[in-house]
């Protein structure tokens, strides 16, 4: 039986496929295809899963190409809900798969990661947030078995890189690549530089001067703030500050002011502005929050439990709790760097508070 997949057309030779994500709140990827002279070019592709496959293929089938027409692929970031099937995409077609330089330099630690290193990484990590025992133990059990697999192990390699501020090589078609580090240390967005065709005209009448699309990843989403967590590498010693990363990067954004923002999860929309200075207010507010909770000195992990999520903690699944901490670990990055939280001299495990 064929498998018929809703697609939505843009205009202007843009299409977005809604591939699934399994057991994800999320539930799809909108997968974007953008035709070319050479081709169809995909940006992002969908999680690795023989449904997402098939809707992805259908998807393409309904837009009038097929997967082996693809000529490339372009990856927002590194995350498997992204970057998951480029690999697929690549076999099944030649394709090549750009990605930027950081998160491309993510994939390849990632699949030359030693999984025992890695699992002691996270677990004194962990510990020194906080971590309560029964958190530590099923970490210390997958050491003691020689658990062999990491996530991400078997994401493809990309052939080219994305560099920031340049036109992608996409022929008839002016497609400009944005740094917005924040969500991963190598996400991008996707400026593309042509009239809008539809809306300019209208926004133009309107004396809006609003220009082109920007295909935003999971870095610009019509009703929900992305995951901002620390970048993790157990080889760097430098204290990134993923949290200030992404705030600086919405600014960048806002200056672009686009027509419209198609974004990989949700729905398009118009007024990045607006969706822009709606964010920055959500993060000053959650800081401020975090400073009244820190009147009392916390650790990493007392504070995600005690922070805002979207149910309560004694329901978020354990794989959920260790990312909510790196999201509270780099708020509190934030807070240090303006001066308004220190740690706690001679704390263990480390505790903040506010100044």
């Amino acid at each position: 039986m064929t498998q018929v997949t809703r697609v939505t057309e843009h205009g202007g030779g843009v299409w977005s496929i809604p591939v699934p994500i399994p057991d994800n709140p999320l539930g799809h990827t909108l997968v974007h295809l953008l035709d070319t002279d050479r081709g169809p070019v995909l940006i992002d592709t969908g999680w690795d899963d023989p449904t997402a496959w098939d809707t992805l293929t259908a998807g393409l089938a309904a837009c009038g190409a097929s997967v082996s027409d693809v000529h490339g692929v372009l990856v927002t970031h590194h995350h498997p809900d992204h970057h998951g099937l480029s690999g697929r995409v690549r076999e099944a077609s030649g394709a090549w798969i750009a990605m930027h330089a950081a998160d491309a330099q993510v994939v390849r630690r990632t699949r030359e990661a030693d999984p025992s290193r890695w699992l002691d990484y996270l677990q004194e990590k962990l510990a020194a947030a906080g971590a309560p025992e029964e958190h530590l133990a099923p970490l210390r059990a997958a050491r003691a078995s020689g658990r062999t697999d990491v996530p991400g192990q078997r994401a493809a390699l990309p052939d080219r890189e994305i560099v920031p501020g340049e036109l992608l090589d996409l022929p008839g078609r002016r497609l400009r690549a944005l740094w917005t580090p924040g969500h991963t240390p190598g996400h991008v967005c996707l400026h593309l530089e042509e009239a809008h065709p539809v809306l300019e005209r209208r926004q133009a009448a309107e004396g809006d001067t609003g220009r082109g699309r920007l295909f935003s990843g999971d870095h610009l989403l019509p009703e929900i703030s992305p995951h901002i967590g620390l970048y993790e590498d157990p080889d760097d010693t430098i204290v990134t500050d993923p949290l200030g990363d992404y705030l600086d990067s919405l600014e960048r954004v806002a200056a672009l002011a686009p027509a419209e923002v198609l974004p990989a999860h949700q729905y398009a929309f118009t007024d990045a502005p607006g969706r822009v200075r709606a964010l920055l207010r959500h993060h000053e507010e959650r800081l401020s929050g975090l400073l009244a909770l820190l009147t009392t000195p916390l650790t990493p992990w007392r504070l995600a439990e005690a922070m805002e999520w979207n149910r309560p903690w004694e329901q978020i699944p354990y794989g959920s709790r260790t990312i909510a901490v790196s999201e509270a670990e780099a708020h509190l990055r934030r807070l240090v760097k303006l001066g308004r939280a220190e740690a706690v001299p001679g704390s263990d495990p480390v505790t903040y508070q506010a100044v």
